[in-house]
């Protein structure tokens, strides 16, 4: 946390006493990947695994799940319809922790096609939830900064794990703790409503654009 701090510090200032509502938006954008669990461990995990995958997938692969999770994070600020969200998260956490314990050697594209695929999901979650008085380029801009922290927070301690073979067995049994997380949110996931991951009525935008017509 101390390091996700020292990077808030380095920030410009304007992202944070441009106004209120601006300051609100980038910091709630920053804050819904680093203190949501599901969230985090996914996204550590995807460091985690670049750094055990070595070479070129410790770059590619945290940008396949960023680049993918702004798009999803489009779909779910105007409220497009997606498969349940909150069980596609939980789905991620489960492939990534496996992934993880197995450390199997993965082609590089097919875990970037994964990743992809599951960060639809987490951007989705980001967009749909963005406050009504946010601005959606800071809102994004503060979950995109907020996701790629936890990455290199993942790839560091993924790399400084695979430096010792004690570690690197340390390391798949995280991995195997976190699947069962996965698990956890898995059934947490079934147990919810999955008509509260359809927010085309309510997304953000959409609410904005409906006020906007009421004012005029």
């Amino acid at each position: 946390m101390r390091y996700i701090l020292f990077l808030l510090c380095l920030l410009p200032a304007p992202l944070f006493a441009h106004t209120g509502h601006d300051a609100l938006g980038f910091a709630n954008g920053f804050t819904h990947p680093v203190f949501g669990p599901d969230h985090l461990l996914a996204m550590l995990s995807v460091g985690i695994l670049s750094a055990q995958m070595g070479g070129r997938a410790i770059w590619t692969v945290p940008l396949a799940f960023v680049s993918f999770m702004l798009v999803g994070g489009l779909l779910g600020m105007f409220g497009l319809p997606f498969f349940p969200v909150e069980i596609g998260i939980a789905l991620s956490v489960l492939a990534l922790g496996l992934a993880i314990a197995t450390e199997k050697k993965f082609p590089v594209l097919l875990t970037m096609a994964g990743v992809a695929f599951f960060a639809l999901f987490h951007g989705h979650a980001h967009g749909a939830e963005m406050p009504g008085s946010a601005q959606p380029f800071l809102y994004a801009l503060g979950f995109i900064l907020g996701t790629t922290v936890i990455h290199l927070l993942g790839v560091a301690m993924g790399w400084a794990c695979t430096r010792h073979p004690g570690s690197a067995l340390r390391l798949r049994w995280a991995g195997f703790c976190i699947a069962v997380l996965g698990l956890f949110f898995l059934w947490q996931a079934t147990l919810a409503n999955p008509v509260s991951s359809t927010l085309s009525s309510t997304s953000p935008l959409s609410v904005k654009s409906r006020n906007a017509d009421a004012r005029l």
